[in-house]
């Protein structure tokens, strides 16, 4: 929901720009040129700084695709940063991955001979 309500923002915002300063002052190509630049920093700021935020805190939308050939075994926050954890059977690995804000440090960790699905004894 938060999700929407901020890009609602962004588009209205946007809107009411380009209808001020291209309708009303009749300069379409500031009111191009601002309305442009007023969605790409939306689309930034969103990005690198308000996805997992809006995800963590107030219930927004993220979507994660499990790699092929993995499975899911579970998922966990460590401070704003998602961190996800499968299990590769083919090379009996654990894999636990960062998904960080904007994609931009993401960390991953890779445990050989994990054995997680093993029925115990």
């Amino acid at each position: 929901m938060i999700t929407y309500l901020y890009w609602t923002g962004v588009f209205g915002l946007t809107a009411v720009v380009l209808f001020g300063v291209g309708v009303k002052a009749k300069k379409w190509n500031l009111g191009l040129i601002v309305s442009a630049l007023i969605l790409m920093i939306g689309w930034g700021a969103y990005t690198f700084h308000f996805q997992q935020i809006f995800v963590k805190r107030y219930g927004g939308v993220m979507t994660i695709t499990v790699p092929d050939g993995q499975r899911h075994m579970g998922a966990t926050w460590k401070d704003d940063n998602l961190w996800i954890e499968n299990y590769d059977p083919k090379t009996n690995t654990c894999i636990f991955s960062e998904y960080s804000k904007g994609s931009v440090l993401e960390g991953k960790v890779i445990i050989k001979n994990c054995n997680p699905l093993m029925p115990r004894k």
